[in-house]
């Protein structure tokens, strides 16, 4: 009886061997996972941007008037200080660059761009001013505009794949238009009328920003920078009526300085 079983069994198994073969599938080799691309700075690019900025305009002035008395002391009187101007307004333009990022993240390059400006400052007002032995009334309007300006820099920074902090600085260079307007009888003179004076004036600019790229050529970009452009002079004047005894003289400079925040796109090829 066991040995009828056991060969029942036996058999069984014979008959199902190929049917439970026939149900199992050759292993097949997994596809291999694809490696996501590591984002690189490296390369030249091209951008535009815009911005708001301004500090202060600064006219340091003086004015001297000397006449000559008969048998008497030479009367003069002078005026001299330091005038400051609040400053502000938009402005927008465009920049192109070269980056290039090390194995260690680090990323240099350099920059350039070039912005047209509504950076201004006015000013307008009177006063009274005195002298030992003279009084006199002074009115006075003046003001300046960048009109536009500009930076060459070197950026340094570091990368953690799409987001780059970086530090920059250079070279800054911009023109500023000036006017001044002084009626200064009684206490100085005879000072210059109207004056408009126009210069480009060279500086320097240091700053920080960020940049993040939106998609393998496209970033957006957020900047700091303070850029100082120097100074120039608006009028400098002397009358010498040597046969009259009388003499005078009139100056009055500009220096420019200014922060300003901007945002842009840029474009990597």
């Amino acid at each position: 009886m066991k040995t009828f079983l056991l060969g029942t069994v036996f058999g069984l198994g014979l008959a199902a061997g190929p049917t439970f073969a026939a149900d199992l599938s050759y292993p097949v080799k997994a596809p291999p996972i694809a490696a996501v691309p590591v984002f690189s700075w490296t390369g030249f690019y091209i951008g535009a941007n815009v911005g708001f900025g301004g500090d202060k305009f600064n006219y340091p002035f003086q004015a001297f008037q000397r006449q000559l008395q008969a048998e008497a002391p030479a009367l003069e009187s002078s005026i001299a200080g330091n005038l400051n101007l609040n400053s502000s307004g938009f402005f927008g333009g465009g920049q192109i660059g070269y980056n290039y990022q090390f194995a260690n993240n680090v990323v240099a390059g350099i920059e350039a761009d070039f912005e047209w400006s509504g950076i201004e400052g006015k000013l307008a007002g009177a006063a009274l001013f005195t002298a030992p032995g003279v009084v006199g009334n002074a009115s006075f309007d003046i003001g300046s505009e960048i009109e536009w300006f500009g930076t060459v820099r070197g950026r340094l920074g570091y990368t953690w794949d799409r987001v780059l902090l970086y530090a920059t600085g250079g070279a800054a260079y911009g023109k500023v238009k000036s006017h001044a307007s002084f009626n200064a009888n009684g206490l100085v003179g005879p000072l210059p009328a109207v004056i408009s004076a126009s210069d480009t004036q060279w500086g320097w600019t240091a700053g920080a920003g960020l940049e993040y790229a939106l998609a393998p050529n496209w970033s957006f970009k957020t900047e700091y920078l303070y850029v100082d452009l120097g100074s120039h002079t608006v009028f400098n004047s002397a009358v010498d009526d040597v046969a009259n005894g009388f003499f005078s003289s009139a100056s009055m400079d500009v220096s420019t300085k200014l922060h300003t925040v901007k945002a842009g796109v840029n474009y990597r090829f």
